[in-house]
């Protein structure tokens, strides 16, 4: 808060409510960090649970009770707020609650959140090793005939019976010409032989995330989309390898396009190379051509280059990988095919 210039935070993005306080329905809770103490806002339904939970000081109101408690915490204060995340209206509800200045700040909290403690990667370990379970149950299953749906509910509920408190995100299976859709919806189509299917999924587990894709044959596939997969499994491997402490995010993003555009296929791959997994499925840091961050121990990435070409189908391959002290360790387990 001193870096910042400011005397208090107004905390409402749930994800820093939940980092900060350890507060489980932090959707429902508001966080006043003062130099003094930590104060959780919620309501009743929320009572035993926060007291089980939280630490720190809790008032029990709903607004605009808690914006009138408040106001005498932060009363002639430099009070800033999460600018990306509070609405305009919640805004203004401040300017008419508070005798404050209030400060806009991006990422502050974020960015404490880069670098993962022991026990968060404990977390985030243990949810990776239930997807990467959960697919070894599934997989037999991914052949022709099967429908994309079905293979959605039957990882996700592979990964509730492993232990996982749901999925990290709507699990994507895109199959055939689908594959072309990076964030293609599991539909009703059902897998044809000669298809490459997508599957990218996660596990939720005690508010960290895991996140794999794996794009896989459905019986022998013809040369074209061997030569995208292979492609993409090499942009894969290389970028992987370069990572470690100290390595410009930006400069693997470029990695594995220079090694995709040597496969010809350089306007095919239309996003990032990769994001930090952790309380959100997609935080810091990004590896992508405008990043200027610079990879630490103990951040959590993805690797996951993919090609997408309308009408003929698309790849992607994604691991989830720990930043350690000299390199790194590939925590998805599942095997990759090799075509």
């Amino acid at each position: 808060m001193q870096h910042a210039g400011v005397d208090a935070l107004w905390i409402s993005q749930p994800a820093n409510i939940r980092y900060l306080s350890g507060f489980s329905s932090p959707e429902d809770a508001k966080l006043l960090l003062t130099p003094e103490a930590a104060l959780l806002y919620t309501d009743s339904r929320y009572a035993l649970q926060a007291a089980q939970e939280v630490v720190t000081e809790v008032h029990i109101a709903r607004s605009p009770a808690t914006l009138e408690h408040a106001a005498g915490r932060v009363r002639g204060l430099k009070v800033g707020f999460e600018a990306e995340h509070l609405t305009v209206a919640g805004l203004d509800d401040l300017k008419q609650s508070w005798q404050a200045e209030l400060i806009p700040l991006r990422q502050l909290i974020e960015m404490q959140r880069l670098v993962k403690s022991d026990d968060e990667i404990v977390l985030i370990r243990r949810a990776q090793a239930i997807a990467d379970a959960a697919y070894a149950e599934v997989q037999p299953q991914i052949v022709a005939g099967a429908r994309e749906s079905d293979l959605a509910l039957a990882l996700e509920l592979a990964m509730r019976r492993l232990g996982a408190d749901g999925p990290s995100f709507e699990t994507i299976v895109a199959s055939g010409e689908r594959g072309a859709l990076p964030h293609g919806r599991a539909s009703d189509k059902q897998l044809a032989v000669g298809e490459l299917v997508t599957l990218d999924f996660g596990a939720l587990l005690g508010g960290y995330h895991s996140d794999m894709t794996r794009t896989v044959p459905v019986g022998d596939v013809g040369p074209e989309l061997r030569r995208l997969y292979m492609a993409v499994l090499d942009a894969e491997e290389q970028a992987i390898a370069a990572v470690r402490p100290g390595v410009r995010a930006a400069d693997l993003d470029a990695l594995a396009r220079t090694v995709l555009a040597g496969h010809g296929l350089a306007d095919a791959f239309t996003h990032s190379l990769g994001h930090g997994v952790g309380l959100d499925i997609h935080e810091g840091p990004g590896l992508r051509a405008a990043s200027d961050e610079v990879l630490r121990p103990g951040m959590t990435i993805t690797i996951e280059p993919g090609v997408y070409l309308p009408g003929v189908g698309g790849v992607r391959i994604e691991d989830l990988l720990l930043l350690t002290e000299s390199s790194h360790e590939v925590l998805s387990q599942s095997p990759r095919v090799r075509l």
